[in-house]
């Protein structure tokens, strides 16, 4: 059997770690276009904030490839899928053979059409490990950033460059920070920790144009800045399957075992679709985790084992100077809202279930149990959820759970 895996970072190593728990002798060939050992992604903020190093980013050993018998051939783009050919075009025009394909090609980000934004000069995105390479060689200590986009990658790039220019200044159409992930109050606490590290912050407003370096925003105002980072959200990298006439939705579509509808050709990660167990819905969930599972359940499809991935779910655990907050499943429901002055908690119930919490500040351990009773669908009848709200722990299920968790 012929592997061959389009992509480098988590889906392909779960890939690669599937085929390999069922099948240690067929020939897996991974091909990346950017240069690098698998990284992780989400260190890049670190890497400028001079908390972590190019060794340390390392997704795994350098020993890994040969380890596990993989060919890389990175650097090299895929410029074409033949299905029915089982074939890979590679740029350049080499093709390569496969038995079974992963495509796992990740996301873009996406840079909107906005008025004048050719002529700033200093322009960045900040998604791979070549966009915070460039971004670094860029800063001064009296740069002044405007960050497109008070989201996640928006917000990362912001902690990892705050101490290292002269000022950050953020802008978002959403009237809120980290509108993906929380809800008001929570937004409101970020906001202002992040304010006391003397962030900015422009918030129900964007650019409307742009002449060099100066930002005209909806509303009138103006930003003056050396260095622009658009951080304004991604798009999946989906032409490949769907040129290749693969259906394509919101992402690459596939079914619960990584599969799409092209033969022997499966996608995981960020450039296709997951169930959400929390919402039933069909969506693009660009996660880490996910992208792993995803990948590893592909694998094991692809060497044969019956294998399937149906408890994708929205998760976040992330810190900012210090702030640290954990987020999973949907916003959906009764909420319920645990807070003092230093913490904050958000339950959300829907037909006696835990659809998605909100964890912030000095409450984050054992989340793992809240994470745990969405994903299993625990009716909360059965635990005693009030307790569990203020202190999550194991007596709070009954006995006979217990034994079922623990064997005893």
């Amino acid at each position: 059997m012929e592997y061959v895996i389009l992509g480098n970072s988590a889906a392909a190593v779960g890939c690669i770690e599937g085929i390999r728990s069922v099948d240690r002798e067929g020939p897996i060939t991974v091909v990346a276009s950017e240069p690098y050992h698998t990284y992780s992604r989400p260190l890049i903020s670190y890497l400028l904030e001079g908390k972590t190093d190019l060794e340390r980013m390392k997704y795994r050993p350098d020993s890994y490839y040969e380890e596990m018998g993989v060919r890389t051939r990175l650097g090299v783009r895929a410029a074409a899928l033949q299905p029915e050919e089982h074939k890979v075009v590679l740029e350049g025009g080499e093709e390569l053979s496969y038995d079974k394909l992963l495509v796992a090609t990740g996301s873009t980000p996406f840079v909107p059409p906005l008025e004048g934004l050719d002529t700033v000069e200093k322009q960045f995105t900040f998604l791979s490990l070549d966009d915070g390479k460039k971004l670094e060689a860029a800063l001064t200590p009296e740069s002044r950033v405007f960050i497109l986009g008070a989201g996640l990658i928006g917000l990362k790039c912001a902690e990892g460059i705050a101490r290292r220019v002269r000022s950050v200044e953020v802008a978002d159409l959403a009237n809120q920070v980290l509108p993906s992930i929380l809800d008001e109050e929570g937004a409101k606490r970020v906001q202002a920790h992040l304010e006391k590290q003397g962030l900015t912050f422009h918030l129900g407003d964007t650019v409307a144009r742009f002449s060099g370096n100066t930002a005209t925003l909806q509303s009138g105002a103006s930003v003056n800045f050396d260095v622009l980072v658009l951080a304004v959200g991604v798009r999946p990298n989906v032409s490949l399957v769907q040129d290749a006439g693969g259906r394509v939705e919101r992402g690459v579509v596939i079914d619960s075992t990584g599969l799409t509808t092209l033969p022997d050709v499966y996608a995981a990660g960020d450039c296709c679709q997951s169930y959400d167990s929390t919402s039933g819905e069909n969506k693009v969930l660009a996660l880490l985790p996910n992208a792993y599972f995803q990948g590893e359940c592909a694998g094991k499809t692809m060497a044969g084992e019956a294998s399937s991935f149906t408890r994708a779910m929205p998760m976040n655990a992330i810190g900012f100077f210090g702030l640290h907050l954990i987020t999973a499943g949907s916003y959906r429901g009764e909420k319920l809202v645990e807070e003092d002055g230093k913490n904050y908690k958000a339950f959300f119930v829907e037909d006696g279930l835990l659809k998605g919490y909100i964890l912030l500040g000095d409450c984050l351990e054992n989340a793992g149990i809240y994470t745990a009773l969405i994903r299993e669908q625990t009716p909360l009848n059965t635990v005693d959820f009030s307790l569990l709200r203020e202190h999550p722990q194991f007596m709070a299920f009954s006995q006979a759970k217990r034994r079922e968790m623990f064997g005893r």
